[in-house]
Parts: C-alpha cells; structure tokens; sequence
C-alpha cells in the first residue's frame, strides 16, 4: 500500500487526512462519520474525488458507494477524476469504467431512482412523470381555478406564487402558518384557503401519477420512515457522501439520517460560510449540527489552505466571516501574498460606479487580464442595469447569468411535453400542451379527451377510440399516429425523439416565425437523447437537471471572442475570476432591505458576502456608491436617498482595505469638480447683490 499511496503526496496534511479517514486505520475507526468542512477554494472537489477513489483503490466496491452532488454534471465530473486516480494507481488500462459509480448524481435524480425502485411497497406507480417548477405551477392553477380561487373578489396568491408557499412548507418541513408568517406575510389571511388548494394539488398529481420536484424528497423522507425499508435502502450502500451539504434542507438531513443513523460509512462535505440558499429553504442548521447527532460525534477535518485567492483578499475575506455568531473556527491562508489589498471604492452614484468598472475593465483588459477573467457580481438581476448601459455605450460585450433556461422555451416544452404524454397518458398538463398544438383543438375538446381516457383502463387505446374533435380532421388522426408509433415497443430509443420532432415540425412551422432555428434546438436536443439508455431516463434527468441554456449546448452566446461576466452573487458560487468588482456593497443592497427580518436573514447576507469576495484571485473591488436616484417618489420630493458602507464592514475592519474615492484619476482640482457640478452659484448672486 505504501507505494500506491504515492498518488496522495501532491494532497496538503488537512486534504489527506480527509481522504485517509477509516481507510488507513491509523486516526480513526471506519464506523465514525466524517464532516469536512472545506473552505473557499480549498481543493473540496479533488479531496472528495481522492477519497473516492482511495476507498475504491482499498477494496471498496464502487457499486456499493453512493455520491450526491448538487448537479449531475458535478456528479459527472466527480466521477471521471475517480476514474482517472483509479486507473493511475492500479495500473489497469481497462481500468474503472466512470459509470461503475453507478449510484453518483444529484440527491432528486438518486431519489427518482429510489422511488420507482420501491414504488409497489408505497403505492405508487413506477411509471410515474416527473413535472417541472412551469408544470408544476400549471396544475396548481388548475387546481386553484376548479376550487374557484381565481374568482375571488380579493386578489388570490398567483399560481408561482402558491407553488412556492407549498414547496417551502414541504422542503423545511415546516407548518404552513410558520411559513406564511415568515416568508409570505402578505398570504397569511389566505391560510384556510391555501391548506385546500394544496390539498387539491397533491389528489390531482396522484390522480394523473405525477409527482414534482418537491415530492422527489417528500416520498423518499416518508419511505425511510418504515424502518425495514430504511435499513433496507441504507444496506445497499457501504459509503453514502455528500456534497455541499451545508446547502441541504431539512428533508435532505432527515433522508441521510435515516440512510445511516449511526453514520457508519458517512461523509458531509461543505462551509457553512457559503451557506446562502435559504430561499430554497436550504438551512445551515443541518452542518452546524451535524457532528453532535451521532455518538461519538463525527470526526472534523477542516480544510484552511486556499488555492485561488491572494493572502490579503482572504484576511479580508477572513475578518468579514469572522464576526458571524455561530460558524465553525477556521482561518483561510493561502502561499500567495500581494501588496495589493481590496478596494472600498466609494463613488458619488451608480452612473459612477459604472464608469469606474468600466474604466478598469479595459485597463485590466490592456495589461492581459481578458474580459472572461473579470467579473462583476450583484446581490439581485436590477443592480446591474446602469453597468448594462454604460457597457454597451462602450462597446464592451458581456454576458449575464443566467438568462432564458433551455427547458423553458416553448418548443422544446412542446416536444419534452409529448414524450411525457406518450410516457403517463394521465398527465393531464402535458396533455392539454399537446393537444392543443394541433389546429382546431381548444381547451374544451382536450378536456373531453383527457377526461375519456382517465376513465379508461388503456388511456391509449381509449383516445384512439374517441371520436376526434369536430375541427382537427386528419391532424388529429396523424397525432394518434404518432402516440401508438412512438409507444410501440418495436421503435425504441432515442429514435422515438426522432418520430416526435417529424410530426411536430408542421406545428413549428406554423406557430414559430423563426421555425429554422428552433427546429436547430430540437436537433440539437435529439443529440442529447442519444447520451440516456431510456425515454425514461432521459425525461427524468433532463427534468431535474437542465442545461442553464440553448448556449450551453450550441456554444459561446456571444459573437465575441472574449465578454465580460455580470452575475448575482448567488449564481458566483463555485466560480472564480482574477478581477472581481461587487455592485452596491452598501445597507439595502447587502444586506437586502429585504432580508433584515430575522437575524439569520442577516448572517446569510454577511455570508453572501463573504462568497462574493472569496470568488477574487488577484484584485477585489467593493463598490460603495454614495447615493441612488429612485424613481416611486412624489415629483416634489427628493428623488435620491443616501446610503452607507455595509454593517458587514464596520470601521474595525477597514484596516484590511485600499480606501478609495473616484474619481482620482481626474486633473481637475477640487473646486474646479464642486464648480461643475453646481447648477446654480447661488453664494456668487448673494455677494452680487452688494457690489
């Protein structure tokens, strides 16, 4: 073992201390659970891969190990750098095959599986569909409408609106008043209201056996309750890790828990310091707590050596995270040092702000830094509006994350919505998509036909019986045909997509002006069916992981060779740059003026901070305009309010930062600067007066 342990020696003592523990024997038993706690730019993804890879190279079955991550292409990733450590150290050409971790994806995808696995012991179909967040709120209107809510005399919750009141409740495990007083004040007095229409949701989704993201964890945290099944789940896994878990919700800690109660063979990895999605009723509750819930309590490997950031960025990265109340203890340094400390650059307003990041950018530009290593963050989309204009007057290009999901397009919809049709002839959402794609079908004729076959025992067979709708003609004859073709056993997969995309081109081409290229999307969308074994598969995955974009898929969205990155905070996790500039780092914008109600709103916001200014390889700028021009105020009020440098960094801190008011570059005097900006010398008219 000695000599193969070699491919540990490029990892630091706190990396392979992690990836050892219960494997080498010599610090601690295999039954004691383990919580990393990796910090910004630790090497958290090679340690875990390592530590894959290290059990597997000691005789861990790799079939035997389950791995969730927080996307499947991070499961993806993950397990390739275990095929490659593997395949190094045995000396096996053939080697591990990546798909040998079999049970390695996200914690929906693995609860998928799951649940058709044991579907017949909870009562569910196993050919159930999975309906995206826009089906999900789709049939909650539908829900909200045949309860007569959306007739009501006063304005009743919108559709998203309820789908996120149900999806909190569910996911943090709370009661529904707890929410509503919390997250949805403005819903309270719909509360009997809302319990029905939720009721109603969940009978029409069995009623058409679908289930939506939500339920995905929801039946996994119920079948777990049933201790043979727990133990039963729990026994097919020696090694159950988990990824970012500090970004975990009550359901996901309850599922784990019930996976392995005494941790045996357990492994958490996350920073609760990055802990920053509590609107999705993630809670950083579940890491802090995690080492106290077994006996003996988990081993804590803390992992403190960064790779990305210079020392002075992280001491002021450090200094702002330290004043968090409740955190674990720990000290991010790094071998880079720099002179070079961050900048608090105060400017008059944000039409300032944006010159002075425009300016740098092509500064930073001129000396090699190209515009796809700067970046510039925002705590919510409308800060950067301003910075959009001034960018564009400029003729710096840049893309935005994220913009139009590739999902929510309306032709692929179009197309994902038959396969799942095809798939659960109960899914009524998908149905009525459909159908009412072909000229002379309207809601009402759909309806008649959804309705006939829900009552039938073979829906299939029962639309093919029905009687077509009066207008549709030989185009409903041709929708049947495609239904039974792409049903039939004999077609099989992914030339079923194929089938779908020819019967669904007339349509394109009739309701879509720019047919040609959507119908590129489509194609493009059948090269990514022929990566999944199954429809099944294929629909389930593709549904709970979608790529972000069309320009995921078809390339840079750009005609640029080189564009600047404008991102929220929130989508910067996990990203880095070697310039990074931070929008409106002031009271109101961060923390939000909206997440200040309870003081866990607030430490999130510190630690949205605290990820904004670790993503900074080389120069961090923290933008602290002095005030905003707002635009609801009465016409004879002032039209600006004033704001001040973030709580976040209080005068004990300041130490650690470049002070910088802008403009410095500028020739002009002081007097000269007050001079222009004076409208009226009204003190000139008074001395005037007496001469």
């Amino acid at each position: 073992m000695a000599a193969t342990a070699a491919y540990l020696d490029a990892l630091n003592p706190e990396q392979r201390r992690a990836t050892e523990h219960g494997v080498s024997g010599d610090r601690a038993s295999a039954t004691t659970p383990l919580l990393i706690i990796a910090g910004a730019g630790s090497g958290k993804t090679n340690t875990l891969a390592h530590r894959v890879a290290h059990l597997i190279v000691n005789g861990a079955d790799p079939r035997r190990i389950l791995l969730m991550t927080f996307s499947r292409r991070a499961a993806s990733e993950m397990a390739r750098r275990v095929e490659r450590i593997c395949n190094r150290v045995l000396n096996d050409k053939g080697g591990l095959s990546a798909d040998a971790l079999m049970w390695a994806g996200t914690f929906h995808g693995i609860g998928a599986r799951i649940l058709r696995d044991y579907a017949e012991q909870m009562g569910l179909d196993p050919a159930f569909t999975i309906h995206d967040r826009e089906d999900s709120a789709d049939l909650m209107n539908l829900a909200r409408h045949d309860l007569g809510f959306s007739k009501t005399e006063s304005r009743f919750p919108a559709k998203g609106t309820c789908l996120s009141i149900y999806s909190r409740a569910v996911n943090a495990e709370m009661p529904l008043e707890n929410v509503l007083r919390r997250s949805f004040p403005w819903c309270a007095g719909w509360h009997d209201e809302l319990r029905q229409l939720f009721a109603g949701y969940v009978e029409a989704k069995q009623a058409q056996n679908v289930l939506d993201y939500d339920d995905l964890l929801l039946y996994w945290s119920q079948l777990v309750t049933d201790p043979i099944l727990a133990e039963d789940i729990g026994s097919r896994f020696d090694h159950v890790m988990v990824d970012e878990y500090q970004d975990t919700n009550r359901l996901q800690s309850t599922i784990l828990l019930a996976l392995k109660p005494d941790g045996k063979g357990l492994t958490v990895v996350g920073d609760d310091a990055q802990s920053i999605y509590a609107f999705r009723a993630a809670t950083v509750r579940n890491i802090l707590d995690f080492p106290g819930q077994f006996s003996p309590p988990a081993e804590v490997v803390t992992l403190e050596q960064n790779y990305r950031s210079t020392q002075s960025i992280l001491s002021a990265a450090n200094a702002v995270i330290e004043l968090a109340p409740e955190r674990f203890t720990k000290n991010l340094w790094t071998d880079r040092t720099s002179a070079e400390r961050p900048q608090l650059v105060t400017v008059r307003d944000e039409m300032d702000q944006a010159r002075f990041i425009a300016d740098r950018v092509l500064e930073n530009r001129e000396e090699g830094v190209a515009l796809k290593q700067q970046a510039i963050l925002f705590r919510t989309s409308s800060h950067s509006g301003p910075l959009e204009v001034e960018l564009t007057r400029r003729n710096i290009p840049f893309v935005k994350f994220g913009g139009l999901k590739f999902l929510d397009a309306a032709h692929v919809k179009d197309l994902l919505a038959t396969l799942r049709f095809v798939q659960n002839p109960l899914d009524r959402v998908a149905g009525f998509r459909v159908m009412q794609l072909i000229p002379g079908v309207g809601p009402a004729s759909a309806q008649r036909a959804l309705d006939a076959a829900g009552a039938h025992p073979s829906p299939m067979e029962a639309l093919a019986e029905a009687p077509p709708p009066a207008r549709a003609g030989d185009q409903w004859t041709a929708f049947i045909a495609m239904l039974r073709e792409v049903s039939a056993d004999d077609v099989g997969w992914p030339a079923e997509i194929e089938a779908v995309r020819r019967w669904y081109e007339p349509h394109l081409e009739r309701i879509h002006e720019d047919a040609s290229t959507r119908l590129a999307d489509l194609i493009q969308l059948e090269q990514i069916a022929s990566g999944y074994p199954s429809r099944e598969r294929f629909l389930t995955e593709l549904t709970l992981d979608p790529p972000d974009a069309t320009s995921d898929q078809a390339g840079v969205p750009t005609l640029d060779e080189d564009y600047l990155i404008l991102s929220t905070l929130h989508s910067a996790k996990g990203q880095e740059w070697k310039t990074t500039f931070i929008l409106n780092v002031v009271d109101g914008c961060i923390p939000s003026d909206l997440g200040v109600g309870h003081v866990d709103e607030i430490e999130e916001e510190r630690r949205l901070l605290y990820v904004g200014m670790t993503r900074a390889r080389d120069r961090l700028h923290l933008m602290i305009p002095q005030r905003f021009f707002t635009h609801g105020q009465a016409a004879q009020g002032d039209r600006h309010v004033y704001a001040s440098r973030t709580r976040f960094i209080p005068k004990t801190l300041l130490g650690h930062f470049e002070q910088v008011t802008w403009p410095l570059a500028s020739r002009e005097t002081q007097a000269e600067a007050a001079a222009r900006n004076v409208r009226i010398d009204v003190g000139a008219r008074m001395r005037s007066m007496w001469r």
